[in-house]
């Protein structure tokens, strides 16, 4: 199926309620597990979180988490630590040709008991649950920061806590400090020095805490794009978003400045809004924000200027390799780019071709990130349900903006 998205210049709707951030509703589940009686609102509605809530709710020995790779990584460190037999933990064709070995590795040099099913260094897993025998490790941190995260959110339930030394440039950091924020939030005490993380062990397992999750920011990102790529003064509310937030991604308050568009917080909501005409050459490191990668490519795109993006290393591994989708969805449209193994960037873009069909790579980003263009010419999205992995909602919101969407 296609979703064919009609050149909507002028939007017409104002409010949308995000769902909460999957990134926070993920950890929160994890950690729920560990402590019971935390209370978590606002929980994402994602199909990643969903599945996560579900696997540890499950009595089976064979746990399948489909594409979610946030619930992968974080109940491999989870069901390292639990006191059940063997579990068999595997995913859909995709997730088993994604890397595991940094984290399976890491977790069995401090006593676990983890095997590989099928390829060396990827799922699916055998994991038998077990106490650790010691609380000292290292590991690459130029990979995905969610292999830190899942060792930090066990941390605090081993006997002597964890130590977990990184080696090399630390890539997406404020993933990291958001894991560490919610365990102080619990209560749990921890340091962060010259790349070395200490996490106390916390024994309150009574402890009672009510935890609101933000909306999520990169889903609001692709509002950012919709209002970039609009007239001057258009504007649009969301919430709720905090003006201290934990999430990494709510870096797009200022990088969409450079396009311009303005943030006003207002209690729990944000307005943006389209204030000025946006710079010929934009330049981003996206190394603590490269989930952004997409849609900020996208708008460049449509706003026909210089794109240079870097920092993108962790794209190579998502749901689908990010660099070069983008490279194909965006020659098709008219306009040739450069991509590395970290980098991407085009100048002189072209004018947008009409009627081209996105193929969205079983990738969520894949298919919001350029539903935007919409605000320009008629876009296809191609097998539009994969948006339901973090924002199920996501084409009913647009509908409320005044987009026109057919079936094909």
């Amino acid at each position: 199926m296609s979703l064919i998205l009609n050149k909507s210049s002028v939007l017409s709707g104002s409010f949308l309620s995000i769902t909460g951030s999957k990134s926070e509703s993920n950890r929160l589940l994890i950690l729920k597990a560990l402590y019971p009686n935390i209370t978590i609102l606002n929980l994402s509605k994602s199909d990643d979180t969903n599945v996560l809530h579900k696997a540890l709710a499950s009595n089976s020995d064979t746990v399948d988490i489909h594409h979610a790779g946030t619930a992968m990584r974080f109940l491999t460190a989870f069901f390292a630590i639990s006191k059940s037999d063997d579990i068999t933990l595997t995913g859909s064709n995709r997730m088993q040709n994604r890397p595991i070995k940094i984290l399976v590795d890491a977790l069995n040099s401090i006593g676990a008991d983890i095997k590989y099913l099928n390829k060396k260094g990827y799922p699916p897993l055998r994991i038998r649950g077990k106490e650790f025998n010691t609380n000292k490790l290292s590991l690459d941190s130029n990979v995905s920061s969610q292999y830190i995260s899942a060792l930090l959110l066990i941390g605090s339930s081993l006997k002597n806590g964890l130590e977990v030394n990184l080696k090399g440039q630390i890539t997406s950091k404020p993933y990291i400090m958001m894991t560490l924020s919610l365990l102080n939030q619990l209560g749990v005490l921890y340091s962060f020095e010259d790349n070395i993380i200490k996490i106390n062990r916390f024994n309150d397992l009574g402890v009672k805490k009510i935890i609101k999750v933000e909306s999520d920011w990169s889903s609001a990102s692709y509002y950012y794009s919709f209002v970039a790529l609009s007239p001057i003064n258009t504007e649009i509310i969301l919430s709720t978003y905090n003006i201290s937030s934990l999430q990494g991604d709510s870096v797009i308050t200022k990088i969409y400045k450079e396009f311009g568009v303005e943030t006003s917080f207002n209690d729990n909501s944000i307005t943006i809004k389209k204030t000025k005409i946006s710079k010929q050459t934009v330049a981003f490191d996206l190394n603590s924000s490269p989930d952004l990668a997409q849609t900020i490519a996208v708008t460049c795109l449509g706003l026909r200027i210089n794109c240079s993006l870097t920092g993108l290393k962790t794209l190579l591994i998502k749901e689908t390799n990010r660099l070069l989708a983008l490279k194909n969805e965006i020659k098709k449209l008219g306009t040739n780019i450069v991509i590395t193994s970290d980098t991407l960037s085009f100048n002189n873009p072209n004018q947008i071709n009409n009627n081209v069909t996105i193929q969205t790579y079983e990738d969520h980003r894949m298919a919001m990130a350029f539903a935007p263009l919409s605000v320009l010419t008629n876009i296809i999205i191609k097998d539009p349900d994969v948006v339901s992995k973090s924002y199920p909602n996501f084409w009913n919101d647009l509908t409320k903006l005044g987009i026109t969407i057919n079936k094909s």
